[in-house]
């Protein structure tokens, strides 16, 4: 029987998309162009994007360098996909990686390609973690996330996505991470007392997992001294130190990777989203040569070998961290961001600044209030999601090229909406 017709513009979704779609219901317009901060809907209207395709862009959209190489690429009938056979453009990316980022950091990784998402690198991180040391344990923190495919959302504390698989996840012992019990208690001094207590039932661990800023959690900072601990209570207990830097690397916090400033280095890193610098699939891990004890295509992945995203990927290295100015450049719009956002905070009583770098946000309180501002934000043309655990943090992730004025503007936006609505609204 033929379905009768019908005129929405969302009704090809909404009939035939699956009910998993979920920020499409927040931001329901149907959008057709992107540039730089800036989207367009199919009426012409222009937003400006602090979503940053969940921090996917953040060298922006349709950066001009990336798309004229990439079309170059394709023009003259390069590589599309290769598996992890030996390609020129994986070539020129891996040279382009070992030189811009890690020498001068001097870190000493081996590369491996896992694709195409960062759950991907998760699963192949905490695997390769189990392998090295014969172990199963996996030592996580509370308000981590860290992917929703199996091993990764073990690994993963919200409860909303635990709850849909409907299968044990196991395998992970979650403790607290910095900050989580409050002012006057040492989450670091917990860890350390049930890790190195023979009787605190923490089975030996494979690997402990965090993030450094929790992306999802609500924009959760770990201080360097809690970090330290963290890592050397690990080494100890010989267990390898798994940084996911899939939201919070690749200059998000200022530097390329978030644990830059904190005094230590993971034994393995993942990384993803804005890897390909134009929001191409492409998932990285980073591993301590010593652990680089894989056999031959014992983990893979059909698309590991993404040559699209290996051209922009470079260039995007090439153009944005072949020196200091671009870090500078960040830190001035952190500056920016961290001002505009205190200012704010000063007028709602119940909010407080949460994150670091262009990863900040304000946690208003609740999640009414929190998803009342976004509603408001977009009806002013600016697309800003929420986080934590409540969702009850306002979330700004600009894209890191996003030009000052603009950027100035997005925070305008967010701030008379904050004002208004606490005004306007009783939240309990």
């Amino acid at each position: 029987m033929n379905k009768p017709f019908k005129t929405s513009r969302f009704f090809t979704f909404e009939d035939h998309e699956s009910n998993a779609r979920g920020y499409c219901r927040s931001f329901e317009k149907v959008f057709v162009k992107a540039k730089g901060s800036s989207v367009w809907d199919e009426e012409g209207n222009r937003y400006i994007d602090f979503l940053s395709c969940c921090g996917a862009l953040n060298y922006g959209h349709n950066d001009e360098h990336m798309k004229a190489g990439l079309i170059d690429h394709i023009s003259r009938d390069g590589i599309a996909s290769g598996l992890d056979l030996y390609t020129d453009v994986k070539r020129d990316f891996i040279d382009a990686f070992y030189r811009l980022v890690l020498a001068p950091r001097n870190l000493d990784y081996k590369l491996q390609f896992t694709g195409p998402t960062g759950a991907n690198a998760v699963e192949a991180a905490l695997k390769l973690a189990r392998k090295v040391t014969k172990r199963t344990n996996v030592i996580t923190f509370t308000n981590g996330f860290h992917g929703v495919t199996s091993g990764a959302l073990a690994a993963t504390g919200n409860r909303y996505n635990r709850m849909a698989p409907s299968i044990p996840l196991t395998g992970v012992t979650r403790l607290p991470y910095d900050g989580y019990m409050g002012d006057g208690i040492s989450a670091a001094d917990l860890y350390v007392k049930m890790l190195e207590d023979p009787s605190g039932g923490i089975d030996p661990p494979a690997a402990v997992i965090f993030e450094t800023v929790q992306g999802e959690g609500g924009l959760n900072i770990a201080s360097a001294g809690w970090c330290q601990r963290i890592v050397a209570a690990a080494h100890r207990a010989g267990a390898l130190v798994i940084v996911d830097d899939i939201q919070a690397g690749c200059g998000r916090t200022g530097t390329f990777f978030s644990f830059e400033t904190l005094g230590f280095t993971p034994d393995i890193v993942t990384l993803s989203k804005s890897l390909s610098g134009f929001g191409l699939p492409m998932s990285l891990v980073l591993i301590a040569p010593e652990y680089d004890v894989w056999s031959p295509a014992e983990h893979n992945g059909t698309f590991r070998g993404n040559s699209h995203a290996f051209v922009t990927a470079r260039i995007a290295l090439e153009k944005y961290w072949g020196g200091s100015g671009f870090e500078e450049a960040i830190a001035v719009k952190a500056e920016i961001v961290t001002n505009a956002l205190t200012e704010t905070a000063r007028n709602l009583p119940q909010a407080r600044l949460k994150g670091r770098g262009l990863m900040q946000g304000l946690d208003v309180g609740t999640r009414a209030l929190a998803s009342a501002i976004s509603k408001r934000c977009f009806d002013q043309r600016l697309i800003i999601e929420t986080a934590g655990p409540y969702d009850e943090v306002i979330k700004v992730l600009c894209p890191l090229t996003i030009e000052v004025d603009q950027l100035e503007e997005g925070l305008g936006i967010v701030r008379n909406a904050a004002l208004e609505l606490s005004g306007e609204l009783s939240f309990a």
